[in-house]
């Protein structure tokens, strides 16, 4: 496909793509490739936004080659010191890598499955050369979305990726649903930077082990020590006052994930969802390396992470 610039009066969000299967129906749109809309039995399962707006903040965007936050948007990597734009300046971080605001090419689009793809090219901060492939396809079992990151440079690469979705779990807000996090430790930060400084059991209003009624707490937290079943796969489940819900669930790739109850100053968007996050690293791995999920990408290698919405 052409990496034209888009024709006058096409949608701002990109191109986009519809896929249906097994009673589910997401579309797709190609800046930052993010999921817009998925629905099921006639509900919406993440917060929706429409084709021609531009898409709020990072919502159903696919985050690489880091998800969350480089602090100060500066690391040290093969030796070598880099410093990242500021993409989150009021906290002074690099935030959720440099493919959000990306038009991906479309690759493949049939009726239940769309595959886009981007190229992170080599520049100030980043100097390394990233393939970043993403497809979503959709069955009975929900939507399954997988991106690979495949470094296509001459030196090893950083990478790490996740996607940025608010789900939703029926009537009401976040207020009103009630969360099951089956997570052993949390990744405590600051309180105005949200620097990570150290992990802790989870305690208090972190611990969401069993399903916990949300109500007024406040989580913008990572989460890690999942407990996974047999397939290696980590289940974060929401549901509303009826039983229906949203459900995520991924694999050991994803050993985070970053939990928001979407508090913001704009009140349309003010706890409309929960952002959840699986995430292949944690919170400035950058900085903390591979002990923390980063992935070192060698030359010509490729890396894919997977993960599952589906309904309750």
């Amino acid at each position: 496909m052409s990496n034209d610039a888009p024709l006058a009066g096409a949608p701002l969000s990109g191109s986009a793509l519809t896929i249906t299967a097994g009673g589910y129906t997401a579309e797709v749109a190609s800046v930052g490739a993010s999921l817009r809309t998925l629905r099921a039995g006639g509900r919406d399962l993440v917060v929706p936004f429409s084709a021609d707006e531009v898409r709020p903040a990072f919502r159903g965007a696919v985050l690489a080659p880091w998800p969350n936050r480089v602090v100060d948007g500066r690391y040290a990597f093969g030796g070598q010191d880099h410093e990242l734009a500021l993409t989150e300046p009021k906290r002074h971080h690099a935030l959720h890598g440099l493919v959000a605001w990306t038009d991906f090419r479309v690759v493949a689009h049939e009726p239940d499955r769309a595959v886009l793809a981007t190229t992170v090219p080599a520049q100030e901060g980043y100097p390394y050369r990233v393939e970043v492939l993403v497809e979503y396809r959709v069955d009975a079992d929900g939507l399954h979305t997988t991106v690979t990151g495949t470094n296509t440079g001459a030196d090893a690469a950083p990478w790490g990726t996740g996607p940025h979705p608010y789900l939703v779990a029926g009537e009401g807000r976040v207020d009103d649903w009630t969360l099951t996090l089956p997570a052993a430790e949390v990744l405590e930060v600051t309180e105005d930077r949200l620097v990570p400084t150290g992990l802790a059991p989870v305690h208090d209003e972190f611990d969401l082990r069993t399903a916990t009624p949300i109500g007024d707490r406040f989580i913008d937290h990572a989460f890690t020590g999942f407990d996974r079943d047999a397939e290696g796969l980590a289940t974060i489940e929401l549901t509303a006052a009826d039983g229906h819900g949203v459900r995520v669930s991924f694999g050991p790739e994803c050993g985070w994930a970053q939990v928001h109850t979407a508090d913001h100053v704009v009140p349309e968007y003010h706890r409309v969802g929960l952002a959840v996050e699986p995430m292949t690293c944690a919170p400035d791995a950058f900085n903390a390396g591979e002990e923390v999920g980063l992935v070192v990408l060698a030359p010509g290698a490729a890396h894919a992470a997977s993960w599952t919405i589906a309904a309750v």
